[in-house]
């Protein structure tokens, strides 16, 4: 596979964006993007649309080239981008980088009307804003091209999944079709020979034959069908096989109830607004540390974030919800919150009440990660230990059963009550009655409430 080298400005912000990394300018995109994105693995595919990718980004807007030339090179990356965060898809890679490096400057010169309008590059701006803001890139630039994500001139109509889905199906097809082509069989083999065959004798006549054969077959299988007039030839009439039993899938292994099951993290709301349609809900803008491509997110300022509404208007003033730490659940199954789908849930102490009270009457207070804790850090408790279910099964009422276990101690720490989970009461074993609900970097706190209930 031939690989691209990396030219000199591009190793240059690679080296002060990453100083760690050994780059120099032989250094290939591939190698290059393995070192600086170490849990992104590239398959051989993706290894040739990085160095593809990287010859693109040089002369994609080149002055050299005639305005048409231009638009359309424009126009057939912004279709690429139009279903995908990054160049690869999700994966980020030093082509990225280096088609913002070559865009950048020419982006920061489009009117508005290029930009968003309605014939405008919506997806390319859109991409190198992520790559400029992004944490998953990092990039240590002088100079960030300007672009308000709220100055849209024409709004783009969401892309149509299933006519999405029919377009890579097609483009598959494509590719297999083309692969048969590259075997090296022309039209006039296929239907004829050329006339230099026919001096060649009959080994040269058995020889095309038999590729055509060959071809052919490799044609039916493709296509799905058998291939005219060869087929026939050598073999006979196929036998109906009996159809066989598919084999039975083993039901899936049911896991434990346990607290672990609940995919517990840090957030980081970058902002909180009023719900326009409900006076008690709040609808925070929370990072959680997903990656781009992750169901139910969206990206801002860089980051990919999900849209959480929570009851908490009249209990905690809005100035508290602004740019601070809270601890997320990120696997129930997303509701819409009159006409907001909120896809995670804010915890949060509160007094017990009796059965019949007001729960909703306050105080109420955040739960608080420890301080250098990170976006998107795993949030647990301790002797519960374990991987999160994907999304909790309604039906299942995981976190309704696990959920009055949460609670706060008189050293005001978050911890689970195993004897207030009678599933788990008889169950616990050698776990500790109390286990403190901890992140990598320490145990999670609130302000002042003392055995409340968190939810």
């Amino acid at each position: 596979m031939a690989t691209s080298a990396l030219d000199g400005q591009l190793a240059s912000l690679l080296k002060s964006s990453f100083p760690s990394t050994d780059i120099s300018t032989e250094t290939d995109a591939v190698k290059a993007s393995s070192s600086i994105f170490p849990t992104a693995h590239y398959s051989d595919v993706e290894k040739a649309e990085i160095n593809q990718w990287l010859i693109t980004a040089s002369h994609i807007a080149s002055p050299a080239e005639d305005r048409a030339k231009i638009d359309e090179r424009l126009a057939s990356l912004n279709t690429h981008l139009s279903s995908r965060t990054t160049l690869l898809g999700s994966k980020p890679s030093v082509a990225d980088i280096a088609l913002y490096q070559n865009l950048a400057p020419v982006v920061s010169k489009w009117t508005p009307e290029e930009r968003t309008g309605e014939r405008g590059y919506h997806h390319i701006v859109r991409h190198l804003d992520f790559v400029q803001y992004s944490p998953t890139f990092g990039l240590k630039l002088d100079e960030k091209v300007k672009i308000d994500p709220d100055e849209v001139i024409f709004k783009i109509k969401p892309i149509d999944a299933k006519a999405e889905k029919e377009r890579k199906k097609k483009e598959k097809e494509a590719a297999a079709a083309g692969a048969v082509a590259a075997g090296g069989v022309t039209l006039t083999t296929m239907t004829g020979e050329p006339a230099g065959e026919a001096q060649g004798g009959r080994k040269s006549k058995e020889k095309a034959k038999d590729k055509v054969q060959q071809v052919g077959d490799a044609v039916a299988s493709v296509v799905g069908k058998e291939t005219p007039g060869v087929a026939g030839r050598n073999q006979g009439k196929k036998e109906k096989k009996e159809k066989q039993p598919k084999p039975q899938k083993a039901p899936p292994v049911e896991k434990p109830l346990s607290p672990c099951l609940i995919d517990l993290r840090v957030g980081h709301i970058l902002k909180a607004t009023t719900h326009p349609n409900a006076d008690s809900l709040y609808v925070s803008t929370i990072a959680c540390g997903d990656p781009p491509g992750t169901e139910n997110t969206s990206e801002h300022e860089g980051q990919i974030v999900r849209t959480v509404c929570s009851g908490l208007n009249g209990l905690i003033p809005l100035e508290e919800m602004q740019n601070r730490k809270i601890v997320v659940v990120c696997n129930l199954k997303p509701v819409t919150m009159r006409g907001i789908k909120s896809a995670a849930m804010v915890l949060a102490a509160s007094p017990r009440v009796a059965e019949g009270e007001d729960s909703h009457k306050g105080p109420v207070e955040l739960v608080n990660p420890p301080a250098d804790s990170k976006a998107g850090d795993r949030v647990f408790f301790e002797g519960w230990e374990g991987e999160p279910d994907g999304v909790l099964n309604p039906k299942k009422k995981i976190w309704e059963t696990i959920q009055p276990g949460f609670t706060t101690t008189e050293d005001l720490e978050v911890g689970f009550e195993v004897s207030a989970v009678p599933q788990l009461a008889n169950e616990g074993g050698s776990k500790e009655e109390l286990g403190k609900l901890k992140t990598s970097a320490g145990v999670c706190t609130v302000k002042t409430l003392k055995g409340a209930t968190v939810r």
